[in-house]
């Protein structure tokens, strides 16, 4: 079963999100520390990187993965050989010299009183720019303290994924080691503490969208949402995010996280 690519462009209409029209570049600076730093970290500590070549190396990509520590982007970037930007929480850019690090890498500021809303924007300039955009699903860092320590979704990512169907999800996955390499509440890392980074196999959303177990719909589904309102249109999409974002981290909980 597969959807034809005029359903696909009516999904992707019913999304409701732009970006800002603003065009997205890597900053330099990223570029030149992206092409040297992943090299020293790698010899100074123990990530151990399984499926890199899974990494698409050309156009735009969304890494998704869970959260443990606040060192899961570095340790991200290692294994995707390219430059990410993320969605970071507005604290991350509050003070010198974090504001000058997020900013200098191009990361992406979100203000939760607005719903993340603008922080979705930007992502989509990124995306559109032909960049790679990092997203954490549980939307915040884990502060459990028993397993098991990955939280539900958030559906955000869903819909920048319906937005771009053809844009591969990458799913990657960070075992316990990465809480352990710098406990919250602590200033240094522990470098000695090994890391197992999982990297799946990319998918579409136009992939999972018509694949049996995942979203399931086929262009008759899509032509009946056009004599819907707009209101249970909407619904409807909601129930595909929801469905697309739980898959995703049942994924990630079954490759390892914990």
């Amino acid at each position: 079963m597969a959807l034809s690519e005029k359903s696909m462009d009516s999904i992707s209409s019913w999304v409701n999100l732009e970006g800002t029209g603003e065009a997205f570049s890597t900053p330099l600076i990223y570029r030149f520390l992206e092409k040297y730093v992943p090299s020293l970290l790698r010899s100074i500590t123990n990530v151990h990187i399984i499926g890199a070549h899974k990494v698409p190396m050309k156009g735009p990509a969304i890494f998704c993965g869970n959260h443990l520590g606040n060192l899961d982007p570095f340790i991200k970037i290692l294994g995707s050989q390219r430059p990410i930007h993320f969605l970071a929480k507005e604290g991350h850019f509050d003070k010198q010299p974090n504001r000058f690090v997020m900013v200098s890498t191009g990361q992406i500021e979100t203000f939760r009183g607005s719903g993340a809303r603008d922080a979705l924007s930007r992502a989509v300039d990124v995306i559109e720019s032909g960049c790679c955009l990092g997203i954490f699903p549980e939307g915040t860092r884990s502060r459990r303290v028993e397993a098991p320590l990955l939280q539900p979704a958030k559906t955000g990512f869903a819909r920048l994924a319906a937005l771009f169907p053809d844009v591969p999800i990458v799913p990657v996955t960070l075992s316990i080691g990465a809480r352990d390499f710098m406990p919250p509440g602590t200033i240094l890392p522990k470098p000695w503490k090994r890391i197992d980074l999982i990297i799946d196999d990319p998918i579409t959303f136009s992939e999972w969208a018509a694949h049996a177990d995942g979203g399931s719909i086929d262009d008759s589904w899509v032509a009946s949402m056009m004599d819907k309102s707009t209101d249970d249109r909407q619904r409807e999409m909601r129930k595909l995010y929801r469905k697309f974002s739980d898959q995703l981290v049942n994924t990630l909980a079954m490759r390892g996280a914990p």
